[in-house]
């Protein structure tokens, strides 16, 4: 399988509120890079993650062995705790109280899931806001694309 990096962030105007997300994908052993962010009127942060890291893999035409470096525990624990749990009991999660209940972003969760078939990816949490330069960069292509959105 070819190596991949994968960089996304996503971000929000407002939670909900206008959103986006941007991706970089890289080959590091070729150095091509596409970068590629939109956004919608009305999300929420996490959902505008995990649309970065979904629009991101959509974009690889063979199965690759990608490292998603991202910003989002939100992600991070859905990709490495949460998610066989959640889609072993129907993409439901279980309450305080034992009864379970639909997940939030269950959709967004399924999607991640059918790409996550076909690919084999490796989480590496990147400190947001802390001079990393493709989250950075990420961070500032979700910003102008949820600005596409927002109310004049």
């Amino acid at each position: 399988m070819k190596p991949i990096d994968l960089y996304t962030d996503g971000a929000c105007s407002g939670n909900p509120g206008p959103g986006g997300w941007a991706f970089i994908l890289r080959c590091p052993r070729t150095g091509k890079e596409l970068q590629m962010s939109d956004g919608m009127a009305n999300s929420t942060n996490n959902q505008m993650e995990l649309m970065a890291v979904i629009r991101g893999l959509e974009m690889l035409k063979q199965p690759c062995l990608v490292t998603l470096h991202a910003d989002s525990t939100y992600v991070g624990q859905g990709l490495t705790q949460w998610m066989a749990g959640w889609k072993r009991n129907g993409w439901r999660r279980k309450t305080s109280q034992g009864k379970y209940e639909e997940l939030k972003n269950a959709d967004l969760w399924r999607r991640l899931d059918e790409l996550l078939q076909t690919h084999r990816l490796t989480f590496s949490h990147v400190r947001g806001h802390a001079g990393h330069v493709e989250n950075e960069r990420c961070d500032e292509l979700a910003v102008e694309a949820y600005q596409r959105f927002r109310k004049k």
